[in-house]
């Protein structure tokens, strides 16, 4: 039987405090909003989130990936290969992405685990990923927030167990975003509630206790997609769950993160439960869907994971509701960006080994690693005699530092290092620090950002992170 082996997660550290919105003050310790910065979108989550789940497992075992987001910045463009190379995925693996509805998180997740029990794939990850926009002064933009969840999905080790899943369609008109527009849309509030929601996440839960026989009072845990926190407390007295049963939806510390909402919940839930439990997960989106799990021994056996609570616990501050304006592209400009090609595909497709998968060469006569590659080894001159490594998942660090205060940033200086790996010396900017943080020496983890808009689509390439602290 099917199962989640691992689970990953990634939140933005940038929180925008509610009071923030529309040019408020910041109140300290009141109910904040998780948001992407200027250069993450749902592909660098996604990756990061991806990252966090893959700890310590082998990547050249996994032979599927499924990528669920709403927000997917290319129309015709697969998200899911993108990751795959970042990722240093076998070419060989089947990737696909799933859109449309805010239930395609679950929905993937699901597709996946049918596969391992059709047989067709012997691991397969699933990352659901969503950095949705309400207008500014709306109602979606206090309630929405952004983040990332995977899973790891196989038969052997699995720290839960899929044990049944039930969905249905419906076709309303309640939230939608047409093509080309920025801003989600909403009817009006009651019809959206009443009409939507309520009734679809009612149907999802119960569908699926039917199904297995089942009651609500057999689950440890009860995890609700719900659009605030108010229709999420409706939901649960409608249901008659049990409040110490609900899991937290997290509204005022991370909010509604579209596709990746219900499986953030469920990886919260994971990180709270122990083996021999039943978690219940359900989301809504253009009908419902629910999916019952069941905790094994293998879940206290699992290295500590970057999941929900580790990302919640690292925070900071946006500065002002202006900088969240410029963060996405929101503020008056007086010329429009130029739409020129932009970066050319060629050399983009020549460079996907260091751009993407961010793999340096180490020379075979001498052993000296190097970045960029390159034909002829800048230690001994041996010429095209290397191999390549990924250095994605090493540490690094800071051997020379500059502030920037002239590229175009939402809260400058841009803090552009050289950072060392294994001797090899590498050119990247310095993001989750401040100038008063930033040190030689530092220790470095590597994420996936975008790098510019060029050319009308985004570019991404890697930047170093301050390494968190031992064991983290």
């Amino acid at each position: 039987m099917a199962g989640i082996v691992s689970y990953g997660a990634y939140i933005p550290p940038t929180r925008l405090g509610l009071s923030q919105l529309g040019g408020g003050a910041a109140r300290e310790g009141g109910p904040e909003r998780a948001v992407a910065w200027h250069d993450e979108d749902c592909v660098t989550m996604a990756a990061s989130a991806l990252a966090n789940c893959l700890r310590g497992f082998d990547r050249g075992r996994v032979d599927a990936l499924w990528f669920a987001s709403t927000t997917h910045p290319f129309q015709e463009k697969q998200g899911a290969a993108l990751l795959a190379r970042a990722l240093d995925l076998p070419r060989s693996l089947r990737t696909a992405d799933l859109s449309g509805s805010l239930r395609c998180g679950l929905d993937a997740l699901r597709a996946a685990a049918d596969a391992v029990d059709a047989g067709s794939a012997r691991l397969a990850l699933v990352v659901a990923s969503d950095c949705r926009m309400g207008a500014p002064g709306s109602g979606l933009e206090r309630n929405f927030g952004d983040g990332a969840a995977a899973f790891l999905v196989g038969e052997r080790e699995a720290i839960a167990q899929l044990e049944g899943a039930y969905a249905f369609s419906d076709e309303i008109v309640d939230l939608w975003r047409s093509a080309g527009e920025r801003f989600v849309h909403s009817w009006e509030e009651r019809f959206v509630i009443h009409e939507g929601y309520l009734p679809g996440i009612r149907e999802a839960v119960r569908g699926l206790l039917g199904q297995l026989g089942a009651e609500l009072g057999d689950f440890q845990k009860v995890a609700l997609y719900a659009p605030d926190a108010r229709s999420h407390a409706s939901a649960g007295r409608s249901l008659r769950v049990d409040p110490e049963q609900l899991q937290d939806p997290l509204f005022g510390r991370l909010g509604n993160a579209g596709a990746a909402f219900a499986p953030l919940q469920l990886v919260a839930g994971l990180e709270q439960a122990r083996a021999g439990e039943r978690l219940l997960v359900a989301s809504y989106g253009d009908g419902g869907g629910a999916l019952a799990l069941s905790t094994t021994d293998h879940l206290e056996k699992l290295e500590p994971r970057r999941g929900v609570a580790w990302h919640l616990g690292r925070r900071r501050s946006v500065p002002s509701y202006a900088a969240y304006l410029k963060a996405r592209g929101l503020d008056p400009r007086e010329y429009e960006p130029a739409r020129a090609p932009g970066l050319s595909a060629t050399i983009h497709f020549r460079e996907r080994d260091e751009d993407l998968s961010f793999k340096a060469q180490r020379c075979r006569r001498c052993g000296a690693l190097q970045f960029p590659l390159q034909r002829v080894c800048e230690s001994c001159f041996a010429r095209d005699d290397f191999e390549l490594e990924r250095l994605s998942d090493r540490v690094g660090k800071v051997v020379t530092f500059t502030f920037d205060y002239f590229f175009p940033t939402p809260n400058p200086p841009t803090i552009v290092t050289i950072t060392e790996v294994d001797g090899a010396r590498i050119h990247l900017q310095l993001v989750n620090a401040t100038p008063e943080e930033t040190q030689l020496d530092l220790p470095v983890e590597f994420e996936l950002r975008r790098i510019h808009q060029a050319g009308g689509r985004p570019n991404y390439y890697w930047k170093a992170s301050p390494l968190p602290a031992r064991g983290a």
